[in-house]
């Protein structure tokens, strides 16, 4: 995959770090340049240039989308990240990992046990157990909700212990939660397909509203909708994160769980979950024993802009909505996934409705996963520059599709004391079928 880039530089300008610092190590290229050196033993993974920038890569996947040579960025990356976790973790393991480059095998300094101890809690505990994850969900929005949020932010005591741009990005959490228990609910009219929703982690509590939004959208559209139980989080943060075991181990639970319900298709309203699970075949390649479930898995997956636009989208019960509206592409749905004509057509297809488009739409917003806690500076730099792009279309809502990308712009919004909403392009689709159901 390395050798297939043939370094012509056409992803420097679809690069967003690229864009900001202007260096070529910061770019696709630079860093692919950097990958290839390791792999021919030319410097060695403790080179601090090689690990900085693959931390400060977004994986926003823009690069492979203007790519002439076809160059799979995010799986050499992710590989990449693999093999650093490895190596930090060498001195930690009984038996010696087999070498990366060379004949010695590579090691590391390892993390600091506060970062070892919160990772085997993210990565192993929180987003593989989602009871686990809903139980904690359901400590934050006590938090929120009894005063303590308010008390800690006011008395200092976040900033105190470096906590406060940590915690200022917690999400609202939903007063229900979206919990899939095999609940089925019915079509409106004649069915016309079957379909499953993904439930995920975070979009089932801090954005089970667009869940509900989701479900009533579709079954306007002729669905039954299943929630299949014993699904759960997509592995994105895993995989993005270094973590391909702990990705291949929800990946599993998630094939299994959606196979043989005899389903049209699988539907997800979030572009990073929808972009990971039509990765499962590769992410499961080498696993005799799971590859051909996962590639029949991932041919039923849909975005649910990519299935509303295939099955002729309901217009006869739209109602109007007065609003002026621009949309902020997110990386996974735009370039990982190709989708960017059907979640305009949606938007277009809601009378009233004026769609704005903003300069730079799919360049990345600085969310991507939990960059924005690992590399804030440019994932501040990067919002701003798109805030300032929608703001300048003068738009009411900025619609989106995505957690990450909806919590950074909610959160800059906020800074800047914008009266402009953050929205799903399902929830305004639901609010127009809703205005013609009062």
């Amino acid at each position: 995959m390395i050798n297939t880039c043939v370094h012509c530089g056409l992803c420097l300008p679809a690069c967003p770090t690229y864009r900001e610092t202007g260096l070529e190590m910061a770019s696709p290229r630079g860093r692919i340049y950097l990958m290839k050196a390791v792999d021919e033993g030319r410097i060695g993974m403790e080179s601090r240039v090689f690990q900085e920038q693959m931390s400060l890569c977004l994986n926003c996947r823009a690069c492979e989308a203007v790519c002439p040579s076809g160059v799979q960025y995010g799986a050499i990356l992710e590989a990449s990240r693999v093999q650093l976790e490895q190596a930090r973790s060498a001195g930690n393991l009984p038996v010696p990992l087999l070498p990366i480059v060379g004949t010695q095998p590579a090691q590391l300094p390892p993390r600091p046990l506060w970062q070892q101890a919160l990772r085997s809690i993210v990565f192993g505990g929180l987003f593989k157990e989602m009871a686990l994850f809903r139980a904690f969900s359901g400590s934050m929005r006590l938090y929120q909700q009894s005063g303590l949020q308010w008390l800690a932010r006011q008395s200092g005591i976040l900033k105190l212990i470096g906590m406060a741009a940590t915690e200022r990005m917690l999400p609202p959490l939903s007063e229900r939660f979206v919990t899939p228990m095999g609940q089925i609910y019915p079509a409106e009219g004649q069915r016309r397909y079957t379909v499953a929703l993904l439930t995920g982690c975070i979009m089932s509590t801090a954005f089970a509203n667009v869940h509900q939004a989701s479900i009533r959208v579709l079954q306007k559209n002729g669905c039954d909708v299943i929630l299949p139980p014993d699904q759960g989080c997509c592995g994105a943060l895993h995989t993005h994160g270094g973590d391909l075991d702990g990705g291949r181990t929800v990946a599993r639970r998630n094939i299994a769980a959606f196979t043989g319900l005899g389903i049209d298709a699988i539907i997800v309203n979030a572009a990073g979950c929808g972009s990971t699970l039509k990765e499962y075949g590769h992410l499961l390649h080498d696993d005799p024993a799971w590859h051909a479930q996962a590639n029949a898995f991932t041919a039923k997956v849909k975005d649910i802009h990519e299935f509303l636009a295939a099955i002729e989208l309901n217009r006869a019960d739209l109602g109007r909505l007065e609003l002026k509206v621009t949309y902020q592409e997110p990386c996974h749905l735009a370039h990982a996934q190709r989708i960017t004509v059907q979640p305009r057509s949606i938007l277009q297809a809601i009378p009233g409705l004026e769609l704005h488009e903003m300069h730079e739409s799919a360049l990345c917003c600085g969310s991507a996963g939990v960059y924005n806690l690992t590399q804030p500076t440019m994932a501040a730099q990067l919002g701003a520059r798109k805030l300032n792009n929608a703001l300048a279309t003068g738009a009411h809502v900025i619609a989106t599709a995505n957690p990450g990308c909806a919590l950074q712009l909610a959160g800059a919004l906020q800074q800047r004391g914008e009266d402009v909403q953050v929205r799903y392009i399902v929830e305004l689709l639901d609010a127009s079928y809703r205005t013609t159901s009062k």
